[in-house]
């Protein structure tokens, strides 16, 4: 079992590590740099020109990762796995192609807003419809259509609903992603802590499956998820991939994720919370994403309503450079802060499966 997470982490690792500098290289010969905002932060102005789509080397290391797994231990890959990959992926090559425009093209908003859209309405609906197929042995489908915090709850949403609220976590956990990564390994690094809680929450949901039957510590307690272990797998190949990242991304950055990055690893946190029966422990495991968003949220609010801004700049980040933080002094507090938020999350979930002894 511990095998395909742990083969799945370390390639994971590995490949970006070594794949990640020859992508720099490759992106800095064709002059694929990052656009900077002429309103952001002045130091930020020494970043322009740094290669960007580096979400390509942990999407590319992830895929690659889960497959060699499988294959080193003669397992076969899970219809739950497939779907979340290829929700990455979906999600990945939108924001590839937004990237392209905006550095290829020299168009600096990418995409047009409704042909983006479009397209992650395109990978969202896909990835939802198709997780209500392929049941296993006991009926159960890679997603579910009743809400879920630590495992599903409550009445039935129905299929319909059920596609209309895996498109918001998409879009939500996407743009929360997208928003965060505005200083070098910010978003990267709070994103090997949330993949690492669901490394964790895999193995536990697997060890802990109703299909165990009478092997259960907790029978009254345990976790009808389709594929638990696999998610386990991609969790970990992510946490190893974007670890091997941050070690490119981090201040001072060579390399940024863009678009790409962030869009792939908005989608996969959702996919694998949706496919976990985690979807509302999301907001807290990924605490700094919400947080960061609701940061806009107020700011654009605000100002709309009362010609105000609450912060100095949005997103988060940002104000507390105004205020005189260094980035990488903003970068560590808020890795503590999204720490914080995965300890209190993963608390959540394993006191859900004590209170029920």
């Amino acid at each position: 079992m511990m095998n395909q997470i742990l083969f799945a982490g370390v390639i994971g690792l590995f490949l970006t590590l070594i794949g990640t500098p020859l992508l720099i290289k490759l992106l800095a010969r064709k002059g694929y740099g990052q656009y900077i905002r002429d309103d952001g932060p002045r130091e930020h102005a020494s970043k322009r020109g740094t290669p960007t789509m580096g979400g390509i080397a942990f999407i590319f290391a992830t895929v690659a990762a889960y497959f060699l797994s499988k294959v080193i231990t003669g397992k076969p890959p899970t219809y739950s796995g497939l779907l979340v990959l290829g929700l990455m992926c979906g999600m990945g090559l939108v924001g590839f192609l937004d990237d392209y425009i905006k550095i290829v093209k020299r168009r600096s908003l990418g995409l047009r807003a409704k042909a983006k859209m479009a397209g992650q309405l395109i990978v969202g609906i896909a990835f939802a419809v198709l997780s209500l197929q392929f049941s296993d042995n006991r009926g159960n489908t890679p997603a579910s259509t009743k809400l879920s915090f630590i495992t599903d709850f409550g009445w039935t949403i129905g299929p319909v609903l059920f596609v209309v609220w895996a498109l918001f976590m998409i879009l939500a956990m996407s743009n929360g992603v997208n928003l965060t990564d505005g200083l070098d390994g910010l978003a990267t690094g709070a994103s090997v802590l949330v993949f690492g809680a669901y490394t964790f929450i895999g193995v536990w949901q697997y060890q802990e499956s109703c299909a165990n039957g009478e092997t259960l510590t907790n029978p009254s307690a345990c976790y009808e998820v389709r594929d638990p272990l696999d998610l386990a797998v991609i969790a970990s190949a992510l946490m190893g991939a974007c670890l091997g990242f941050l070690w490119w991304n981090t201040s001072p950055a060579k390399i940024f994720m863009g678009d790409t990055g962030s869009l792939a690893l908005g989608g996969v946190l959702a996919g694998l919370a949706i496919c976990s029966r985690t979807e509302l422990l999301i907001a807290l495991l990924g605490g700094l994403f919400v947080l960061i968003t609701m940061s806009v949220v107020i700011q654009v609010g605000s100002f709309k309503l009362t010609g105000k801004r609450v912060f100095r700049m949005a997103p988060l980040q940002h104000h507390f450079e105004l205020k005189g933080w260094s980035e990488v002094l903003v970068v560590v507090r808020f890795w503590i802060i999204q720490g914080i938020c995965v300890i209190v999350g993963l608390g959540l979930f394993y006191a859900g499966w004590a209170a029920d002894k």
